[in-house]
């Protein structure tokens, strides 16, 4: 897969999970900015309205911090990426557990029920405009037993990932329907997103 980056490839994610995705279509960044938002739903927010309004709040705050940072040179140009995740049951958004117990709780609510992953990926091209593709996968867990759940709980997986667990992960074994883009569970969906590259004419 030929990749035909601009002077500079920014991703606005802190993500290990996203830059080993990237890595799986050639893509390495030339720099990793982690930008600092506040991911709080809003009041009746629908998930879609959600992670929309959350990626593009992650690549507006990127470009910021990319426009200044010392590492690009002043007028360098360059392409941004900026993704946002999150897990939904009807229109209930699951985020990042605060704990173990909030971890527990999401892993409960997950047990036996389909849920949706979405995604929002946004592309700030070299040209200072920007494209997006929301992407949406069903997943389904199996009615967790006791000690599949304490299993669960005892990983640590549930630490930092969106619905509490990781399907990358001992997770795996507990779900018994996907559909639509694994690798968009996982944080980044590729496919769409070598679209927004290809777009740009920043990926053949």
């Amino acid at each position: 897969m030929a990749v035909q980056m601009p002077a500079a490839f920014v991703l606005a994610s802190a993500s290990p999970r996203r830059r080993e995705l990237l890595a799986q279509i050639g893509i390495v960044p030339t720099l990793v900015l982690g930008p600092d938002i506040d991911e709080t739903p809003g009041r009746d927010e629908s998930p879609r309205d959600y992670v929309r309004r959350i990626a593009r709040a992650k690549a507006q705050a990127g470009i910021e911090r990319a426009l200044e940072a010392p590492e690009l040179a002043a007028g360098t140009a360059f392409a941004l990426l900026a993704c946002d995740t999150t897990v939904a049951v009807g229109r209930r958004i699951l985020g990042k557990p605060r704990d173990r117990d909030d971890a527990g709780c999401m892993i409960d609510l997950l047990s036996g029920r389909r849920h949706h992953v979405l995604s929002s990926v946004v592309l700030r091209r070299p040209d200072g405009g920007l494209a997006e593709r929301l992407v949406d996968s069903a997943v389904t867990f199996a009615r967790l037993s006791a000690a599949q759940r304490d299993a669960a709980l005892e990983s640590g997986e549930w630490n930092g990932k969106a619905g509490g667990y990781a399907i990358q992960g001992a997770a795996a074994s507990l779900i018994r329907f996907l559909s639509g883009s694994y690798s968009n569970v996982v944080g980044l969906p590729l496919f769409e997103t070598a679209q927004l590259l290809r777009g740009a004419n920043l990926l053949a």
